[in-house]
């Protein structure tokens, strides 16, 4: 006989009876949110202060570049259609 069932209570006898399942459950959702946390405080590298300035001010650059970029397009395609349409209207 098997140590535990993997089975879904089939065929074999195991240590947890099928009524115990939905508990067993429950306790390893709340150890895999304490994994995750340790994880998360103890093992996980965070930027520096100075790193995350840096790569803040790198990110604000690059999207006031690319809103620069998207204005311009913008407004080449206005007088773009404002010139077309003021031919078709005479």
């Amino acid at each position: 006989r098997a140590p535990v069932s993997k089975t879904g209570c089939r065929e074999f006898e195991s240590f947890f009876p099928c009524k115990k399942i939905h508990k067993m459950k429950k306790l390893k959702l709340i150890t895999n949110i304490e994994e995750s946390y340790d994880e998360l405080r103890y093992k996980t590298s965070w930027p520096t202060k100075k790193q995350l300035l840096k790569s803040a001010m790198i990110v604000m650059v690059a999207s006031v570049i690319i809103a620069l970029i998207i204005f311009a397009m913008d407004q080449i395609v206005d007088n773009l259609m404002h010139l077309i349409y003021s031919f078709g209207g005479k």
